[in-house]
Order: structure tokens, then sequence, then C-alpha cells
């Protein structure tokens, strides 16, 4: 069997390594060793950072339905509308909601008089 070299194989795989790290700071683009390192620890920041955008879009939506609670003055809190949507079996989740409030707030605020009464 013949004998072959990686040179045409080891260019092309550290090519597109160093055209995924492109923007890098200092030798972290230019250097294959350390561009290998920092896109190993990027992609690990990637995979932390889709896990934290759920969070964080969960956090806004209860934000943005207790600032409604608010401006409608009843008194009624996040925690007690919450319970009572889900005793009044109310089919719309945090996202719905939080997106009513934001664009619709006349609807909003029918929503809310439903799930009291």
């Amino acid at each position: 069997m013949a004998r072959t070299k990686t040179g045409f194989t080891r260019h092309r795989r550290h090519k597109k390594l160093l055209t995924r790290t492109k923007g890098f700071r200092g030798a972290n683009t230019r250097l294959y060793k350390r561009a290998h390192e920092a896109d190993l620890h990027a992609g690990q920041y990637a995979f932390i950072g889709r896990k934290l955008r759920k969070r964080d879009m969960r956090s806004l939506w209860i934000l943005r339905i207790t600032a409604a609670l608010k401006t409608i003055g009843d008194g009624l809190n996040y925690s007690r509308f919450m319970n009572m949507a889900k005793k009044a079996n109310l089919g719309l989740d945090r996202k719905i909601l939080a997106d009513i409030a934001v664009s619709d707030f006349e609807s909003f605020k029918t929503i809310v008089q439903k799930v009291r009464g």
C-alpha cells in the first residue's frame, strides 16, 4: 500500500478552523493550537448561552406581565394573577400573555377581567 501524507488534509482542516475563529483576539485567530482552544471554549459558551437565553426570555415575559398588571391598578400582582389564570383554565402561556400585554393592552384588560370573574 502506498504511503500517504497528511499535507492537503491537514491544511484544509487548519484552514477551516482558522476561518471559524476569524475575529477572535490576538493569536487566537492566527495560531492553530490557540485557535483550536479558543474554538472549543466558544462552543461551550454558545451551548451555555442557548440555555441562558431561554431563562432570560422567561424573566422578560414575567416582567412585562407584571408591568401591565401594575398599569391596570387592581392591586393584582403577578403570582396571584397566574394562580387565578391556572384555576380559570386559561390556555395562554407567559409568552402569549406578555405579547398581548405589549401589543394589545385592551385585550389584556379583558383577559384579566375574565380571569377575575
